[in-house]
């Protein structure tokens, strides 16, 4: 396990070990003016306490109208920055460094949020919600989102956070950008590759401007927008625009009636699914760090990928909710508590008792 407990610097900051808390949203923890709870605070204590070297904040949403749930965690105010004070004061008690990520929905609104859906072009189809109209963005408000993103990451740098993460695979609304599905724009925001990532290239470029050098930025994309040549294109477009970390996973997807495959083909002797493939790809095409997620269980298929020089980071998701301890365990080598993958949890019911915690 010693790769994995590995130190890293990123941006000046140094990361005790590889193992990443992935955002994930814990629906009815916070309020409908998005802000942190108690619970929300202990339930990232409780995993840095637990050896976690990087934890990145559930996503939290640059502007009120934009939220996947009504009770998702938000940084559109500055009332907002003093409860990511305490998450990021907690964390750091235990030498864990702390992103947020910051996000917009799109057209993956909830529809008790807002009954207006947005997106990059005029949308009518299948989303989370099931089948959806959206109207497409003007410039003025490309513009004010961008803005809105920036102001986010100004406010996480004003909370003590280490840094941000921007959100822009699952189908939200930066990933929509970069999407052909979904972005049918004629202007300066569609069309190319090049333009379909200028939205969020712009965002990078202002946030680094407002929050200085000695700010992390990250980007979470998927691999297959819409395939796996074009994620790695659109990474190295990411990186170039000056983020200091990748955070690959899975983007909009496509259609199933498409003649191109979603997912990126895994080899036959690659032990791990299409999502972590597609991350330890796009690590050989970039010069920044990677984190793959998707399927990692255990601390051996942990430190394998980072021993075999596969990816720089791993996030540890289901397991870190089931194992608060995980990356302690790792450690001492002892046993971790498994994810079964029962999807008990899907994150939905936060209250719900996992059957491995039982055992």
């Amino acid at each position: 396990m010693s790769n994995l407990f590995s130190e890293i610097v990123v941006r000046d900051r140094k990361i005790k070990n590889r193992i990443v808390m992935p955002p994930m949203v814990r629906y009815s923890y916070a309020g409908n003016e998005g802000q942190v709870t108690e619970k929300n605070i202990q339930h990232y204590e409780a995993r840095a306490r637990g050896g976690v070297g990087l934890i990145i904040i559930e996503a939290a949403c640059v502007n009120k109208n934009g939220r996947l749930d009504p009770t998702q965690l938000g940084l559109w105010s500055d009332s907002q920055i003093a409860g990511f004070s305490r998450i990021s004061q907690a964390c750091h008690r235990y030498d864990a460094k702390v992103l947020v990520q910051i996000h917009h929905a799109g057209l993956n609104v909830h529809p008790a949020v807002s009954g207006i859906l947005v997106a990059p072009s005029d949308f009518q189809g299948k989303a989370r919600a099931g089948e959806v109209t959206a109207r497409a963005l003007t410039l003025s408000e490309i513009r004010d989102l961008q803005d809105e993103y920036i102001a986010a990451a100004v406010r996480a740098q004003k909370a003590g956070l280490d840094g941000i993460e921007i959100h822009g695979a699952h189908g939200y609304l930066i990933s929509q950008f970069l999407s052909p599905i979904v972005n049918q724009r004629k202007d300066l925001y569609g069309g190319s590759l090049v333009k379909r990532c200028r939205f969020v290239t712009e965002i990078i470029a202002g946030i680094r401007e407002a929050v200085g050098p000695d700010f992390i930025i990250g980007c979470r994309l998927g691999s297959n927008e819409p395939d796996l040549k074009s994620g790695i294109e659109i990474a190295q477009r990411i990186e170039k625009a000056g983020v200091d970390l990748l955070h690959i996973s899975a983007g909009f997807g496509l259609p199933e009636e498409s003649d191109l495959k979603e997912s990126p083909h895994v080899p036959g002797d690659f032990h791990y699914d299409w999502i972590v493939y597609g991350g330890t790809e796009i690590k050989r095409h970039v010069h920044i760090p990677v984190i793959v997620v998707s399927g990692i269980k255990t601390p051996e298929q942990a430190s394998y990928l980072v021993e075999h020089d596969l990816t720089d980071f791993t996030a540890i998701g289901r397991g870190l909710l089931i194992d608060p301890e995980w990356a302690n365990k790792a450690r001492q080598n002892q046993a971790v508590i498994a994810c079964i993958q029962c999807q008990s949890c899907q994150y939905q019911e936060p209250e719900g008792i996992c059957p491995q915690t039982l055992i």
